[in-house]
């Protein structure tokens, strides 16, 4: 048995379905149900129980599949620190960040890592924040990007910086008239009781930023006037852009559109706290802290402010 096995029963038991994890591994769904009914064969033990809905792990089978995990994690620690002691001549790190907000943050973290340290190689996990903090729970990522305060997370979070959270529209639409020039003449803000009168395009209730928007409207008893209530933070902000409605979404994530005009909400703003985060473990490789060196430099720069 070979870490590629061991990868392949924990993806199993991750996914509860052959197919899913499958699509994990990038693999034939033949192949893995080969794989594992070899494997069973030659344990002479049933590790999983086929059920209607997928797969689930015997007692015995869950309690292998744990210490395959702490192995694995195991072999990843002691390669980090193997690649530490050669002065990071090679390696790998794992870091997660949302989709939306990677868009813009991730190819500037990843310019500047590089440039340092070319023999290390960064792998990029696209998730929402909650998604992230679980597979920060299961040890599949070295450090990630997410919004403060975690749901679950108990230990190893950082805070980072506030992140102003934005209204943005078209700069022909109706919201221009109750907009208001900002004290430092730096942009516009808009009162959310005038706001409310518009429709919104909003991201699901499964965001941080979905929830944020609606939590915007209940705070202050407000009507809100859904368009779209289940897509993606991008999608929202580019419908909004093109004059389909009003969107949220944060500074660090802006990208200016020839249209497009971006409100600060209330006068003194709306703000939420970005941290890194990492797994709960002591040990964190060079590589890793020299990461989180650099995206401290990008999103503290001039490049994450707007």
């Amino acid at each position: 048995m070979d870490l590629k096995d061991f990868n392949y029963l924990i993806t199993l038991a991750r996914e509860g379905s052959v197919s899913k994890a499958a699509d994990q591994l990038y693999m034939a769904q033949s192949s893995l149900s080969q794989f594992l009914q070899q494997y069973e064969s030659e344990l002479g033990v049933k590790l999983f129980i086929r059920t209607s809905k997928g797969i689930r792990p015997t007692s015995a089978g869950a309690v292998f599949i744990q210490r395959l995990e702490k192995l694995t994690e195991d072999y990843r620690r002691a390669k980090n620190e193997l690649w530490d002691n050669e002065s990071m001549k090679g390696g790998k790190v794992t870091l997660g960040i949302s989709s939306f907000r990677g868009r813009r943050m991730a190819p500037l973290i990843l310019r500047h890592f590089h440039e340092r340290y070319p023999d290390v190689q960064v792998d990029i996990v696209e998730e929402n924040s909650m998604k992230l903090e679980e597979l920060l729970l299961e040890a599949r990522l070295d450090l990630a990007v997410i919004a403060l305060p975690p749901a679950k997370l108990r230990h190893g979070t950082i805070f980072l910086k506030y992140d102003e959270v934005l209204m943005v529209g078209n700069r022909h639409h109706p919201i221009m008239a109750c907009a208001h020039p900002k004290a430092d003449s730096s942009g516009w803000w808009v009162d959310m009781k005038d706001a409310c009168q518009f429709g919104f395009i909003l991201s699901d209730h499964d965001t941080i930023l979905g929830n944020i928007g609606r939590d915007l409207f209940k705070r202050d008893k407000l009507p809100c006037r859904i368009i779209n209530g289940n897509i993606t933070a991008a999608m929202a902000v580019s419908m909004a852009s093109a004059g389909l409605g009003l969107a949220f979404t944060y500074a660090s994530s802006v990208e200016r559109e020839e249209d497009a005009v971006f409100f600060s909400i209330g006068e003194e703003g709306c703000f939420m706290k970005l941290g890194l985060a990492y797994p709960s473990e002591e040990y964190h490789s060079k590589a890793v802290r020299a990461l989180e060196e650099v995206i401290r430099e990008i999103y503290l720069g001039p490049d994450g402010n707007v």
